[in-house]
């Protein structure tokens, strides 16, 4: 773990944000006579709630996105891994279908008229349609499946290392990958994804923040602090942590959740 210090109060003054990152040395030092450059500011803003929704606070949220100004949830755990449209205005689920017990449900995406969705360690993808919720395909990936959103062009994955796999939608098969970095540094625990306006944004598991991340060279270009929406939510589990990033590109607005979280969140997109 490396503590990422925001100094003055460009939007957090002072303030310690704990971002988990890769455990072998990434920074050197420099050579006799010579002085490290200093690292660039990384912007830092905080989220600004414009609305709130009711959510489902039984649902342990893995992924979430929209299509065609529909809300659609995945869900997380053995025996209650589901895939499901969400009423925006209840929270509660229009329709869904559950997965096989064995399978621990994670991210998922839209990708045409069909909803590609992954489990956590069986390596293994499944895609459904969109309007029936009926599986219509399965896919097999290495290593462990975590966030999921696509960019157009492909499906992208994170896995809990700092690396994001850029897959092919049709074959599955991997495009490419990028490293995952803040000022030089790693960052692993890379979680929920959702592609927004040219920018992969990014949960990092058990921190309240949100991490925007160039999808051309990995770089995090930009941090969402929510920690005082996350402190504001009443869950005391300890796992009930913030998960959940869906970018209505027909509304532009912006939503965010977590794991059992009693609310959906519209918050304002960054830079604005």
């Amino acid at each position: 773990m490396f503590r990422l210090i925001i100094a003055g109060r460009g939007i957090i003054a002072g303030a310690a944000l704990a971002i988990a990152a890769a455990a072998a040395p990434v920074v050197s030092a420099p050579a006799p006579g010579q002085t490290a450059a200093p690292a660039a500011a990384v912007p830092v803003e905080p989220a600004r709630v414009l609305a709130t929704h009711p959510h489902d606070s039984s649902a342990f949220t893995q992924g979430l996105f929209f299509a065609d100004g529909a809300l659609f949830e995945s869900t997380g755990q053995h025996g209650e891994s589901v895939v499901r449209e969400v009423d925006l205005v209840t929270g509660k689920a229009k329709r869904e279908v559950r997965l096989d017990p064995r399978y621990f449900g994670e991210g998922s995406t839209s990708w045409g008229d069909t909803i590609v969705s992954l489990t956590w360690k069986h390596g293994k993808g499944f895609r459904w349609d969109r309007k029936t919720l009926r599986k219509i395909g399965e896919f097999s990936y290495s290593g462990e499946g975590w966030g999921l959103t696509q960019d157009g062009k492909s499906l992208i994955l994170s896995d809990g290392t700092p690396e994001l796999r850029f897959l092919d939608p049709t074959s599955f098969a991997e495009q490419r990958r990028i490293t995952v970095t803040y000022q030089g540094r790693p960052i692993r625990r890379l979680n929920e994804l959702e592609y927004v306006r040219g920018e992969i944004l990014a949960n990092i598991w058990h921190q309240d923040l949100i991490v925007r991340i160039d999808p051309a060279s990995g770089v995090i270009i930009g941090v969402i602090d929510l920690r005082d929406l996350a402190a504001a939510v009443p869950v005391t589990d300890p796992e009930a942590v913030l998960n959940g990033i869906a970018y209505d590109d027909k509304s532009g607005k912006l939503y965010v959740t977590g794991k059992n979280w009693p609310s959906l969140y519209e918050i304002a997109l960054p830079g604005r």
